[in-house]
């Protein structure tokens, strides 16, 4: 499976002597070791954040320091049936002020709020999915990877569906559309899916 891999070059362009942040990346459920990073030229922000990954009846929890830009500085949960991903951050944009030791907490509710959006089960893109939370729209992703055309399709918070973050989709080469009201993400065949393509393009660096 394609997920959290590759890196958006965006949060890696040339270091310019600019904002310093405390960096760290805990393996799942490890303690996070910080250590000091002078960030890009364009991460204007340092974050502190906590992402959840639910997959089953399995999870794993990682907390996270470093440098951002501003437009990433988002809570959310995204999921299409099979998986789902919590992100919560808390950013600031002074030298070294993510050196606080609490890390903020994921709002992990699963209880169904009435929204249904259709998700990818293999080749059918018509199954029903509950959202649950605060994922108040349907989502549908499309990309491109070695040369094999994938969809995926489900539930995701409005934070993810802001005008500064889909100007940042262009930059992965997917294809990443919002919508409310119930089945608003269509309910057209596809190939099989692919968990969250851009998602983790915009956030690898956090999660490796």
């Amino acid at each position: 499976m394609f997920l959290f891999t590759l890196v958006l070059g965006l949060l890696f362009l040339q270091e310019a002597d600019n904002l310093k942040c405390r960096e760290c990346s805990s393996a799942p459920f490890g303690i996070c070791t910080q250590t000091t990073t002078e960030c890009p030229s364009l991460s204007d922000r340092c974050v502190t954040a906590t992402k959840v990954a639910y997959t089953g009846g399995m999870f794993n929890e990682r907390n996270v320091k470093s440098c951002i830009v501003a437009e990433l500085c988002l809570n959310f949960s995204v999921n299409n049936g099979t998986h789902r991903l919590l992100y919560k951050s808390s950013c600031c944009s002074e030298d070294l002020c993510n050196a606080q030791t609490d890390y903020p907490e994921p709002d992990n509710k699963f209880t169904p709020n009435g929204k249904k959006c259709f998700s990818c089960q293999g080749e059918n893109c018509m199954k029903t999915l509950y959202c649950v939370g605060d994922e108040n729209y349907c989502f549908k992703e499309t990309g491109n990877v070695d040369g094999v055309s994938l969809t995926d399709k489900g539930c995701v918070s409005e934070a993810l569906c802001s005008d500064q973050f889909s100007s940042l989709t262009q930059l992965t080469g997917a294809k990443f559309s919002c919508c409310q009201g119930d089945y608003c993400n269509s309910a057209s065949s596809a190939s099989p899916a692919l968990l969250l393509l851009l998602v983790p393009l915009l956030f690898s660096n956090l999660f490796s």
